[in-house]
């Protein structure tokens, strides 16, 4: 492994659940940055902004700040104002995210008929993923308006289990507009090669660690990243039994990267 010049690293069931530590990990990067190895925290959490989430890891211990994270909100942001600029959007999210969204106008439910969206954002499901809401965004995408969801993930580890996420809901708003989102977290190439910019990277000589089979290691594998899957977070044996390629490492955890990298000490 010595040819890997640099780290992508999942956050959520990688380095924490519910934002607490994992086993080892706050060591482990520590040990990344000891041996002064590029690292991003490439994450399709749409709960937090990038410093947000860079305050929670950092008061947990963890050498990480804002710079070192890239989220699926700030590159669907990049995405829309590249693709859409000045489209109003309409967002579902639960967890306020604003921060990221910069130079992207936003449609409020309560702004009224003047203010018609041209887009509808699907970020995380939680609260916000009611009924009417979502019946609100079948009725806009009927009508015209271009669909962008942040991540299609099914679920996520919580500390009480697997919860469901906005993927579940997005198929299901799919098939009955008949249409099909465009997705700008992972594990689309776009963000990929956001993140492999980002650090200046080659991606042969890239490494992503995750805990999602499809959309964090073979996503990357198939962008020519070397992909890590570890048997933390949403993990499952029957998932990784069935998914539809190999990773190229299954380690236990986090906690091994600095011994499969051949870093000292390890």
């Amino acid at each position: 492994m010595e040819r890997i010049g640099a780290v992508l690293i999942d956050i959520d069931g990688v380095l924490t659940v519910s934002w607490e530590p994992l086993p080892g990990a706050v060591e482990t990067m520590e040990a990344l940055r000891a041996a002064e190895v590029p690292l991003a925290l490439v994450t399709n959490t749409t709960s937090r902004t990038r410093a947000a989430i860079a305050r929670r890891l950092a008061d947990s211990g963890f050498p990480v700040g804002p710079d070192d994270i890239l989220t699926a909100p700030a590159v669907t942001a990049a995405h829309l104002r590249e693709r859409h600029p000045g489209a109003r959007c309409l967002l579902i999210n639960t967890g306020d995210v604003r921060g990221d969204l910069s130079g992207v106008p936003l449609v409020e439910e309560e702004d009224g008929e003047g203010a018609v969206p041209d887009v509808v954002v699907l970020g995380g499901a939680g609260a916000a993923f009611t009924y009417a809401a979502l019946n609100r965004a079948f009725h806009l995408v009927q009508q015209g308006a271009v669909l962008v969801a942040m991540h299609r993930n099914l679920y996520w580890r919580t500390a009480d289990g697997l919860d469901l996420d906005s993927g579940a809901f997005l198929l299901g708003l799919e098939r009955a507009a008949r249409t099909e989102a465009v997705v700008t977290g992972k594990p689309s190439g776009a963000f990929f090669a956001a993140a492999l910019a980002h650090l200046g990277a080659d991606p042969a000589r890239t490494l992503m660690v995750g805990d999602d089979i499809e959309t964090d290691v073979l996503a990357a594998q198939h962008h020519g990243i070397t992909g890590v899957l570890v048997r933390t977070g949403k993990y499952r044996p029957e998932t990784h039994a069935a998914a539809e390629g190999a990773p190229d490492h299954v380690v236990d955890s986090f906690a091994d990267i600095p011994a499969l990298l051949g870093l000292p000490g390890s």
